[in-house]
């Protein structure tokens, strides 16, 4: 994958620049990447705000030509995560991947990410977007104020890391676990997932708006949804914030 990363000083969100360039017919290539140094109306899952101060976190958009259908999208994201994890391991950051797009360290919030299926008719170019957001150098003040659980790779290792640096050693991962996605899907993901975010049988509650269901992950399926055994037997899950 070829990565071309246009920086920008402050957007109100990196999804939607890419977005808008994606449907004004620029031409974008796999590996496009729009990043920020200040972020101010980012969002994550049923549109919880992303905010990032300048110089804090890594906050950008990679853009992924393809023609998968949006069953496919959920896998994606965990390539993605998968190749973030990487690069914080690498680090000693003792991270790990959380169904269905986040990165935990010690069940603390380290990176979300989120991902859209994109389609121009016009052009007959369809592909996805994925947007995250890595709290890189977020203090444990910051972090204490945010009302969910939240860490930092500064919080994590003690070292302030440079935004730009950080983003071009997820390069190699990235392209690794992009690749794999693109060549099988879900099922080259499947050994290092399982591995990373089970174990198979944990104890899971999850909850999707008003509904909540408790169970033991029994597995994933074939496009990455968590598979949960509970009392009334097997239940496929999409999505929801897992706890």
């Amino acid at each position: 994958m070829n990565f071309q990363v246009e920086w920008f000083d402050k957007l109100a969100s990196t999804n939607a620049t890419l977005r808008e360039q994606f449907f004004q017919g620029l031409d974008l290539g796999s590996g496009h990447i729009i990043a920020v140094r200040e972020q101010t109306a980012g969002r994550g899952r049923q549109d919880r705000t992303w905010y990032s101060t300048p110089g804090q976190n890594l906050c950008f958009s990679l853009f992924v030509q393809t023609h998968a259908e949006l069953m496919a999208v959920p896998s994606l994201t965990m390539a993605v995560a998968l190749g973030v994890n990487e690069m914080l391991r690498a680090l000693r950051i003792r991270s790990a991947p959380k169904w269905p797009n986040d990165i935990l360290v010690d069940e603390k919030k380290i990176c979300g990410i989120l991902s859209e299926r994109v389609e121009n008719p016009a052009l007959n170019k369809k592909g996805i977007i994925v947007g995250i957001g890595l709290n890189v150098n977020m203090s444990s003040d910051e972090a204490e104020a945010i009302d969910r659980p939240a860490t930092s790779m500064l919080i994590e290792s003690g070292r302030a890391e440079n935004l730009q640096e950080t983003l071009e050693s997820l390069f190699h991962p990235l392209d690794h676990w992009i690749g794999k996605w693109e060549q099988s899907g879900f099922s080259a993901l499947r050994e290092e997932w399982t591995e990373k975010a089970g174990p198979i049988g944990k104890t899971l509650t999850v909850h999707d708006g008003d509904i909540k269901k408790t169970g033991t992950l029994a597995g994933f399926g074939d496009h990455g949804e968590l598979v949960l055994q509970t009392a009334g037997g097997i239940e496929t899950i999409w999505s929801g914030d897992v706890s």
